[in-house]
């Protein structure tokens, strides 16, 4: 029986762990390298790290941010946030990163997959992706439209053909981070999550929304991703990796021993 998989994301803002709704309103939740030391003790299946507004003000990600994080870790890192080249996916790799997240830049720019699965393998490239709901199912089928720059731009991609082809392009797994539902705790986008879980042979990862263990189930039984990212509810204190681990256990859900 395959284990879903908790994944605790520090989105980090000057070197700060931050968190906002909708990507706006952020405030300081706390130093990453201290928040990495708790998650990996806690249990957590892997850790994902974003420059967050990297690709917004366009510059190169915070390598020495990446690299404080990277020598506290004790489980699988992905790293994102304005990575545009494959010399800066080496550079993040020989830190000790395990995964490239790419979203924004790769949008603009599809051939950064293909490089950087041919160069590292696609277990080393993960696409993320923003989508936004909106009504015109003419030219968004899916009903979803893909964002970029932070949800400041918009993209005229549908998310399920993005995802699609990216996985064509040989990404290994895909992050659906709804921006209707980030930073609610209401619950993830299920649709969104699940109509991409049903249309790509890779682990979707779904992201934004997460307030409870319930929500987590749903998103495995009912959407299909293979794995969680919780943020906020963990940074403040609301639960734990643990307790969280614990309470999905209670609703059957399969999930690695809790530390």
């Amino acid at each position: 029986m395959s284990m879903f998989r908790i994944i605790p994301c520090l989105d980090i803002i000057n070197r700060r762990v931050t968190k906002g709704v909708k990507f706006k309103n952020n405030i300081d939740l706390g130093d990453p390298v201290e928040l990495t030391l708790r998650y990996c003790k806690e249990g957590a299946d892997e850790l994902v790290v974003y420059d967050v507004t990297a690709s917004a003000e366009r510059r190169k990600i915070d390598v020495d941010m990446v690299r404080s994080v990277a020598e506290a870790v004790l489980v699988p890192l992905a790293v994102g946030g304005g990575i545009a080249s494959l010399a800066d996916m080496e550079s993040i790799l020989a830190m000790g990163a395990k995964k490239i997240s790419v979203n924004s830049l790769a949008v603009n720019n599809p051939a950064l997959i293909a490089e950087g699965v041919k160069e590292f393998g696609s277990q080393a490239i993960v696409l993320g992706m923003d989508p936004i709901a909106v009504d015109d199912h003419s030219a968004f089928p899916s009903g979803y439209e893909i964002t970029t720059r932070g949800f400041r731009e918009r993209s005229g991609i549908d998310a399920v053909d993005w995802a699609k082809r990216a996985v064509d392009l040989g990404v290994g797994e895909i992050v659906v981070n709804s921006v209707d539902a980030d930073g609610t705790r209401t619950g993830f986008e299920l649709t969104i999550t699940g109509l991409i879980a049903k249309a790509v042979s890779v682990p979707v990862i779904a992201s934004g929304g997460a307030g409870s263990a319930e929500h987590l189930r749903d998103a495995f039984t009912l959407a299909g991703a293979d794995a969680a990212i919780v943020a906020g509810m963990l940074h403040d204190g609301s639960t734990s990796i643990p307790r969280l681990k614990e309470e999905l256990r209670a609703l059957g859900v399969p999930v690695t021993e809790p530390t």
